[in-house]
Order: C-alpha cells, then structure tokens, then sequence
C-alpha cells in the first residue's frame, strides 16, 4: 500500500453540523422514544430481523424482478446470487437511498453505499444463520433537477443544463451531459486514476441511455465486488404491490392524516423535515411528473390540462400503475412493503423525515426498519495535514471554526500575555473595599460605585481585544494558511462530504480510496470520521 490513512472518530455532537434531532435521535433521546422501533445495536438488530420474519414479503415477484433488471449484465455473478439469495426467508436486506444525481453528486452518496456494505458483511459474520444483503435503492423518478443536475470537482461547479423535464432518471444522456465529461476529464486525467474513473464514466454514460440506466451501470461497476444490489422501483410489476395504499392515499387520504399527527408531536421539539400533502402521490407519464390534487369532484395534474373523475382515476391507477409516483412520504413504505429490509441507513435528513412515518408503517401493519445514521467522514490529504500538524492541531479542532482556531493559534504561540485576568481580579477587590466603605456613609453609593466597576472591566475587556487583534496581524500568514485549508475542508462553511464529488480522490487513490472507506466505515457506533492522509510507509499497512 503507497499511501496510508489514519483516522480518528469524534461525536457528531462535536462537528456542529448536524441538526438537534439527529443528535437526539443519536443520543437516545426520550423525546424521540415514540417515533422508532429498534434501538441502534445488536439487540435492534435482532428486534427488526423478528419484525420482518413475520411479514409476508414477496420474494418470488422481487427476485424475478432484479434477475430480469440484471439480466444482461455478464460481470455481476455475486450481484446474481445475492439476489437468488433473498428467495430464501432467512435472507434480509441492509437498505440505503438516493435520487440518481448526475455522477453520483456529493461524497456522501458514496458513503452510504459502503455503509451499507460494511453492515451486511458484519452481521454475516455475526449471525451465521441469516443472509444479509446489501441494496441502493435508487429514487430515480424524482423531479427536482435544481439538486441533481451538478456535481463539485476540487471546488469547480459542473452543471447540466438538459431542456428536458420529469423525472430526472428518466431523462436521456445528451450532448451537453458528455461535454460535461469531456470537461471533468481535463482535470481527472492528470492523476494516477483519473484515467480508469473516466473511462468507467463514459462506458456509463452514453448518449441517449436514461439518467436512470446510466446511474445504475456507473454504481453497480463501482461496487459489482461487493455484491451490492441496485433497485429501481420505477417498475410497474413493484407498483402493482402499492395499488391499495395508493388507492387510499387518493381517495380516502389515509397517510396524510396519518403523518400530520405524528407532525404534531414532533413540532413540539424539532423543526420537522418533510410535510405530507392531502394526495402523496405524482402522476407520471412522458415527460411530467406532476402532483395529483383534488378540486372539487375532479382529480387534476397540476400544470397540465390532464383531468379525471374518481372512476377514471381508479381505472387509470389498475391499468397503469407506472404512471403514478410516490412522494417522500409514501416512497419509504413502497421500499419496505417490497424488500425483506431490516435496517435503513440515511442522512440526517432522510432520518428526520423517517421519524414521521412509524405510525404509516403501524397502520399498514409493515416493519418499520432500524434507523441509523450513515457514516460521515472529513478527509484531509497530506499537503494539508502538514499543515495542520505544523499548527499542533488535530482533526477534532478543525470544526471549531475560523476565528476560534487563529485565537487560539495565537494564544498559543504568542510570547505576550493577552489576558488581563490578574488585573481584573486586583480592580475587583478594589472596587470590593470601595463599595464597603460607601455603603458606610450613604447606601445609595454603592449602586454607584458597582456601575463604575462594570464600566472599567468592560474597558478592560476591549482592551484584551483590541491586544488580541494586534497580535493577530503577527500571525496573517498563518491565517491566509488556515482560511486555505478550511475552505478546501469545509466549501462554504459546509461539510466536505456535502459538497464535493468522489471522483477526485478515486482519481488519486484508485479502489484503495474505497477500500480506506471500507475498512474505517463504523457499523452501529454512530460517530463521525476524520480521516488523514499520513506520509507514506509501506510497512506499516492500514492504521
């Protein structure tokens, strides 16, 4: 191995990045106690296995289903027999999530996936009498091109603009898609893998394949070894199974009233997450995927002329139930009605929203899954971990902020003494003896003589800062250096792993980018990476 990483593990409470419900929800929270089913560990991991023994999943219509999706894929013999291994009830899927972002959008879509992995290749080992599958379920009928048309290269926006609309995984590969790859390829091809990562892109992404296709090729060549199952659920044979939740979502608005109670409680703590609709359900047909909404006795697609009476819609739903999509709200329950799924692995704010549905899952009598947070990570390569190492920081202080960490730099290396704390305390007792003596001869002095104390310790306080940003000019180099660093960490005061694509760092470490990913990804200990690329040494292997 030519490079090494050594990484460190910190609470997610410590990063300041994540929301106070999923720092609960991490926490154990009793707050949150009502809206999930299984505690994160080994003993909610064999409560949801219990769960899902008793529900009746058609695994012959699912595993008919992803033979004929992979049917012309001759490189997918492991993918192939974890899919004829679900046929058998002692077989269980470890399921993660996302719309299919162009190139596979942030670094966190990558990370959920090897989440995923790492999970079910434990608990195999762990429980031998089960299987456990790993699946992406790929929400490719999602409308919303704003969030999925881009990716971020070492900081350089690449944006899609397509004249198409609808879903976007419907939407065909065009010219201005491979010019995209033309233009990432100029700053890919100059690394070690650049070349390789590339040519996986453009095998994928071919003029006139779907968004959806493209994707799915792209990820399953990425993660083929690990026998990671893709799902597409735009699939007319899986849709069938949610007629009848369908039908009441429609025409009844069971889910609706459903979720808007557990809204209620939970908007007593948290700012709640996603916001169900009367009607949770898109019609999608061509190149619209618009609401369905009910105005007065008719059922209209929204900015379309498309109308239709009660007994046309039902019809409309039993002919062709590819035509309708589900929304958030619905789209976890349509998963969890189809794969034999024991644990869900989400973002903060895929958890967020699945701590609405318990009470969905409860009254449609399907499992409601183990929620845990996917592994998040910060990697810092080597030309910035010298410097970080240079400044006798760690990881863990990267998170404090800018200004908190030059204040401290400077506090640290300074040779002047930047607090008055001494001679703060000498004024204090001052003052003390002052107001004792004034008390003595009128007590309304002494109001006073406090007023005067607050006033000069204020004065002191600005002096301490007016010192400290005098020293700070001393350290400007060491400031642009650190602004540098954090930029690059933190684009826009946001997380890397939010923002930046994976394919520079496939580009520069190959599958041992993975494999670091693989082996430092925690299973149920729900804490946050700080990966570092050390200075090589061969013999030392992974740390």
């Amino acid at each position: 191995m030519s490079t090494n990483f050594q990484s460190n593990y910190l609470p997610y409470s410590q990063t300041r990045k994540f929301t106070k419900i999923i720092l609960d929800y991490i926490a154990g929270s009793r707050d949150l106690k009502d809206f999930y089913e299984h505690e994160v560990g080994i003993e909610g991991i064999k409560t949801s296995v219990e769960a899902r023994k008793k529900f009746n999943t058609n695994r012959k219509l699912l595993t008919q289903q992803l033979l004929l999706q992979y049917k012309n894929m001759d490189d997918s013999d492991l993918v192939k027999a974890n899919i004829h291994a679900l046929s058998g009830e002692n077989a269980f899927t470890i399921c993660t999530a996302h719309q299919p972002n162009i190139f596979t959008g942030h670094l966190y879509f990558i990370y959920k996936i090897i989440h995923a992995i790492k999970l079910a290749d434990n608990l195999k080992r762990q429980f031998s009498e089960y299987n456990f599958v790993p699946v992406f379920f790929m929400g490719s009928e999602d409308a919303d091109l704003e969030e999925l048309n881009h990716v971020i290269i070492d900081g350089k926006k690449y944006e899609w603009h397509p004249k198409q609309t609808g879903a976007v995984g419907r939407m065909k590969v065009d010219d201005n898609l491979l010019q995209l790859i033309a233009e990432m390829e100029g700053r890919l091809s100059v690394e070690k893998y650049g070349k390789e990562i590339i040519d996986v892109l453009k095998k994928s992404f071919q003029k006139n394949y779907s968004i959806e296709q493209s994707t799915f090729l792209f990820v399953h060549h990425l993660f083929k070894k690990y026998g990671l199952i893709i799902f597409l659920p735009d699939n007319p044979e899986f849709k069938k199974e949610m007629l009848s939740v369908f039908e009441e979502d429609i025409f009844e608005n069971t889910p609706s009233k459903i979720v808007h109670t557990a809204l209620e409680k939970l908007s007593l703590q948290y700012n709640v997450q996603a916001h169900p609709r009367e009607i949770n359900l898109f019609y999608l047909k061509d190149n619209i995927r618009n609401r369905i909404m009910h105005i007065n006795d008719r059922f209209v697609v929204q900015d379309t002329k498309i109308i239709f009476t009660k007994d046309e819609l039902k019809d409309e739903l039993k002919n062709y139930p590819e035509r309708f999509s589900p929304n958030v709200i619905l789209r976890g329950l349509m998963q969890e009605m189809i794969l034999p799924n024991i644990v869900f692995i989400g973002g903060g704010g895929e958890i967020a929203y699945w701590l609405e549905l318990k009470g969905l899952f409860h009254y449609y009598k399907v499992p409601f899954p183990l929620l845990i947070i996917r592994n998040s990570f910060l990697i810092i390569e080597k030309k910035y971990q010298q410097l970080i190492e240079k400044l006798h920081l760690i990881g863990a202080d990267l998170f404090k902020g800018e200004e908190t960490l030059i204040n401290e730099i400077v506090a640290r290396h300074t040779h002047h003494r930047l607090q008055l704390d001494e001679e703060k305390f000498q004024i204090q007792q001052a003052y003390f003896s002052i107001k004792k003596l004034v008390k003595e001869i009128d007590a309304t002095l002494e109001q006073h003589a406090e007023a005067l104390e607050t006033q000069t310790i204020k004065k002191l306080s600005e002096t301490e800062k007016k010192m400290l940003r005098a020293e700070k000019r001393k350290f400007l180099d060491i400031k642009n250096q650190l602004s540098k660093v954090l930029s690059v960490l933190f684009p826009e005061n946001n997380l890397q792993e939010r923002t930046e694509n994976f394919m520079l760092f496939y580009s520069k470490w190959g599958n041992d980018f993975f494999e670091m990913l693989y082996k430092n990804s925690l299973m149920l200990e729900q804490e946050f990476c700080v990966i570092e690329e050390a200075s090589p040494n061969p013999s030392e292997g992974w740390e």
